[in-house]
């Protein structure tokens, strides 16, 4: 499994993207960098999109690369698949034609670019196109959230969190899962762990924590989501926890799982 990091910034800043990671070449996790990274050739092979959450920095690049498409004027159809409540919100506050035009009916509702996919927690959805398994788990946010289970035909296994704090029921979830390598993310300094609790967000000591109730280490830990004015902070206390195989992730990069 080929996972292209497009962001993996806390923040839209000078130099740093917001969330996006490109599996197989052909789904995204998370839609906050699109346009801005992919050329125009890579953006039409796009043809299903799993957002975590209805977050602005998760979902910025959905309504420009609708535009995009329309524009091509191409056999473009991208699915925007995410739990219930992640669905209700891109539908209602960004494809509203008032702050985006509404391509879930353009150019036609029987021909729309963009379609709205509703899944539900648990149940996985088979991604033929990139031969794996895509299942939504719970992470704990200041919004309803899910974090992605990926899972290939060759044995390898992804879980990206997307925005998360503390939480017991999702590594109860993945604790019988072997999970060859985990994104998760990592937003704020310890100093700050009381703002990253209650914006449900981890600090590094945090994810130690996190880590031991998922019961064993991943062969791979990948930090993503740091604010980028505490990254080398940030940078010093992973580095202080001394776990194996951890690291922060970077922009333009390509994991491999």
């Amino acid at each position: 499994m080929e996972i292209r990091v497009l962001g993996c910034s806390g923040a839209e800043f000078p130099g740093h993207n917001p969330p996006g990671f490109m599996v197989n070449g052909k789904i995204l996790l998370d839609a906050g960098s699109v346009t801005t990274v992919l050329t125009e050739k890579e953006q039409f092979r796009i043809r299903n999109i799993f957002i975590t959450h209805a977050h602005l920095d998760h979902v910025l690049g959905i309504p420009f690369l609708a535009d995009n498409l329309i524009v091509r004027k191409g056999n473009y159809h991208v699915n925007i698949m995410g739990i219930r409540s992640s669905i209700k919100t891109v539908r209602r506050s960004l494809l509203n034609n008032a702050i985006w035009p509404d391509f879930t009916v353009i150019p036609s509702p029987q021909d729309a670019v963009l379609t709205l996919l509703e899944l539900k927690e648990g149940r996985p959805v088979i991604m033929e196109a990139c031969t794996c398994t895509v299942t939504p788990v719970r992470v704990n946010h200041s919004v309803p959230a899910v974090g992605y289970l990926v899972e290939d035909g060759t044995g390898g296994t992804l879980f990206y969190t997307g925005d998360t704090g503390p939480t017991n029921g999702t590594w109860e979830k993945l604790r019988k899962k072997h999970i060859n390598a985990l994104i998760i993310e990592v937003s704020f300094p310890n100093r700050m762990q009381e703002m990253a609790i209650v914006t449900g967000h981890l600090t590094a000591g945090l994810l130690r924590e996190e880590l031991a109730k998922l019961g064993y280490l991943p062969e791979r830990i990948y930090v993503t989501h740091p604010k980028p004015q505490y990254l080398e902070t940030i940078r010093k206390e992973l580095s202080v926890l001394r776990i194996r195989n951890l690291r922060l992730l970077k922009d333009g990069e390509t994991i491999r799982v």
